[in-house]
């Protein structure tokens, strides 16, 4: 019924950001209201090829709480306002609505590289932004939503393996954000002093010595996604026994029962270890910062880790590490051979970290 009435009110409009000197654009709206991490930080290069086309532009994101907490910080220069979607009650509904309608908008944006959500669109298209961008179709998958646009384009993503970071350069380019390479390697997950100097002193406080740090994550929001902690722990063991390397464990909300056996593992075998709990998002961001080495599965501490250029290895076994995985310097993933992410070998991923250890002259 919506499209229904929708549709006769949604003529092309004749508004080109492209033709538009880009002191023309006062406001733009991005619309990345779910939950997902990794889906989040893959944007950033897309949201650093807005700032650069319109410098002068005032940009609004729209953002889940957890998504929220990564980017609301005075050190972020993506945005100029984030607006938190809480759909919890129809106050919070109504009190977004108002928030959102603040501004008028010539570029409202969804980059739907993952699914097509009937909610960002609405919520752009009720922005009254001029123009709204997204995506048709994807590998011949229509968006049913798509005519809640009126700048749009077709894609082959999936057929041409194009990672998730130029799939949503590709939707900035229609309307004529570009990003070079030598631009892309300066997108950055910028910290503050302050979370700077609390990685310091966690090292410091923790470890009374200069040896090299390397950090793991044993959790996942998806079992498949986790490599089995038994694996973990033979790998710490060969790592902390051959290098002497101080070990911090990283663990999120859901990841309690995960690294429970193996806090019991090291606890045995006498090695000694931090495991970062129940800190705000940015500080666990700012201690993976400070590793010589970063060895996780695939979910959301690999994309930041990603993103604050920590040298990387990320751990793949039913999702596509060239669609998702770690893509900068002394980064890297590895892809299982099956679907199974425990088909990668303990002696595999130790080749791995010492290779990258001894490029980044750590060993």
């Amino acid at each position: 019924m919506l499209n229904y009435i929708l549709k006769p009110l949604l003529r092309k409009s004749p508004f080109d950001p492209k033709n538009v000197p880009a002191e023309k654009i006062k406001n733009i709206l991005i619309v990345k209201q779910h939950n997902q991490m990794g889906d989040m930080l893959c944007s950033l290069p897309l949201f650093a090829a807005l700032r650069n086309r319109f410098p002068d532009s005032h940009i609004t994101l729209i953002a889940s709480e957890d998504n929220f907490k990564i980017f609301n910080t005075p050190e972020n220069k993506y945005f100029d306002r984030i607006i938190l979607f809480d759909k919890s009650s129809p106050k919070t509904i109504s009190n977004f609505i108002k928030e959102l309608k603040r501004k008028k908008y010539e570029i409202g944006i969804v980059p739907s590289t993952v699914s097509f959500s009937h909610t960002s669109h609405l919520i752009n298209f009720i922005s009254g932004a001029k123009a709204r961008v997204g995506v048709r179709s994807t590998d011949k998958k229509f968006n049913k939503y798509e005519y809640l646009l009126n700048i749009k384009g077709d894609f082959n993503w999936d057929k041409n393996s194009v990672h998730q970071i130029y799939r949503n350069l590709e939707i900035g380019e229609l309307i004529g954000c570009k990003m070079t390479s030598e631009q892309l390697n300066k997108v950055k997950l910028d910290l503050s002093v302050e979370e700077n100097q609390f990685a310091q002193d966690f090292k410091l406080n923790n470890f009374s010595n200069n040896n090299i740090s390397i950090g793991f994550h044993p959790g996942a929001g998806k079992p498949l996604n986790r490599w089995k902690t038994e694996n973990f722990n033979e790998l710490i063991e060969k790592l902390h026994s051959n290098l002497n390397s101080n070990i911090i464990i990283t663990s999120g909300p859901m990841d309690t029962e995960v690294i429970k056996p193996v806090r019991e593992y090291l606890s045995r075998k006498k090695i000694n270890y931090i495991v970062t709990e129940n800190n705000p998002l940015r500080i666990d961001a700012a201690i993976i910062s400070k590793l010589d080495l970063y060895i996780t599965n695939d979910t959301g501490p690999m994309h930041i880790a990603n993103y604050l250029r920590t040298p990387l290895i990320a751990l793949f076994g039913p999702t596509n590490g060239y669609e998702w995985g770690p893509v900068f310097e002394n980064q890297q993933y590895i892809q299982s051979p099956t679907i199974n992410i425990n088909d990668i070998s303990i002696d595999f991923v130790y080749n791995k970290a010492i290779s990258i250890l001894k490029k980044t002259k750590k060993i």
